[in-house]
């Protein structure tokens, strides 16, 4: 067994270093029975483009690759576990929402804090680990690190997303194959993900930044003055819950799966997207839809709380005036399920039977076989 962490660094300017391996597999190693080559490698792109995209000898030698995605809330929740951290899962899905499923930056959580605490040590200290690892991290992904930090810095201010015409007006660059280039890069490392509007062309698909550390980094961090090494504990409940509600969200939709297991339609063909209507300076937006091949469309609200949400009058009829709109705007004649997607679920009140599908952060956790 021939095991080599990091290949791409090995790759040095003038060492051709592809050449030198393909020369050593082709010539000597394929022939030596029961001989395995594993490589590993941080930087997605080196591996997918250099290794698997080779055009030369080393075309079509890779038996299997295995890429490595974030962990899932499931994941995550095991893995705390087995390095001490008995937390609920309310304080899981905080870390989550700071850090995302990268096991690395998991491994850096204190067992005698508090999840606010952690963030602090991690992003606030002196010498915080996690301050200087945004401008490491796309030096080591990426060789023009510039533009591609230039396309994630202005999605992480249009949190929606934009299209890949509206990135190029936005940093002023000429329409090449380099912006489709770095978007796929992006993709494979994801930071960012690609989703359809309702209703769209292909041609318009919206790319949008999901990477919770970077989310987060860029938030919070960028610009820190370092004057207040408490700043996440101290910081203001508003300000807090705002990113919180915004943080969830983008949980959930990494966690599509979970919510389609939840709602029972893993089975069931569906397209992910989101709508959005802007009339005369007012509109209408759902961020996540599940169009659904059983003639039925979730339109899902996701609502972030520390408590049972509690179902109103005037939000029942804000939820459904929403919905008429959504017929109305899109001409379409399946039946339309409202959705709440919500940490501890919504309360049996009076209003709840407004309410035809549910889902709760314990279903975010559910682990979902992937096929």
């Amino acid at each position: 067994m021939i095991f080599i962490d990091e290949l791409p660094w090995m790759d040095t300017p003038k060492s051709n270093f592809i050449r030198a391996l393909e020369v050593f597999w082709n010539s000597w190693a394929s022939d030596r029975k029961g001989l395995k080559l594993v490589v590993c490698g941080s930087a997605t792109t080196w591996m997918t483009n250099k290794l698997l995209g080779d055009k030369g000898g080393l075309h079509n030698r890779v038996t299997r690759p295995i890429r490595l995605a974030p962990f899932t809330l499931s994941e995550t929740q095991s893995y705390l576990k087995s390095i001490g951290l008995e937390w609920s899962r309310g304080e899981i899905m905080d870390a989550y929402m700071a850090l995302g499923g990268t096991p690395y930056y998991l491994s850096l959580l204190r067992p005698g804090l508090s999840i606010r605490q952690n963030i602090d040590e991690l992003f606030f200290s002196q010498d915080a680990p996690l301050q200087s690892e945004y401008e490491f991290l796309f030096r080591s992904l990426f060789k023009d690190a510039n533009t591609y930090r230039k396309v994630v810095e202005l999605l992480s201010t249009k949190l929606k997303g934009l299209t890949r015409t509206e990135i190029l007006n936005e940093i002023k660059i000429t329409d090449s194959g380099n912006m489709t280039t770095i978007l796929e890069d992006l993709g494979k490392c994801d930071f960012i993900r690609r989703y359809q509007a309702f209703g769209k062309k292909q041609r318009e698909m919206i790319y949008q930044l999901t990477d919770m550390y970077t989310l987060f980094y860029l938030r919070f961090v960028k610009g820190y003055n370092g004057l207040n090494p408490h700043e996440w504990s101290s910081m203001s409940d508003h300000k807090r819950s705002v990113w919180e509600g915004y943080a969830f969200e983008q949980v959930c939709i990494l966690h599509i799966n979970e919510i389609k297991k939840a709602l029972g339609i893993s089975g069931i063909e569906s397209d992910v997207c989101s709508w959005s209507k802007r009339d005369k300076g007012q509109g209408a937006q759902i961020d996540l839809i599940i169009n659904r091949s059983d003639n039925v469309i979730d339109l899902c609200e996701m609502k972030y709380s520390d408590h049972v949400f509690e179902l109103t009058k005037e939000y029942v009829e804000w939820l459904k005036e929403r919905r008429d709109l959504f017929r109305e705007q899109t001409g379409t004649n399946k039946t339309l399920h409202l959705t709440m997607v919500t940490t501890y679920g919504v309360a049996n009140g009076k209003y709840a039977s407004s309410i035809q599908g549910r889902v709760t952060m314990d279903d975010l956790f559910e682990k979902v076989k992937m096929l």
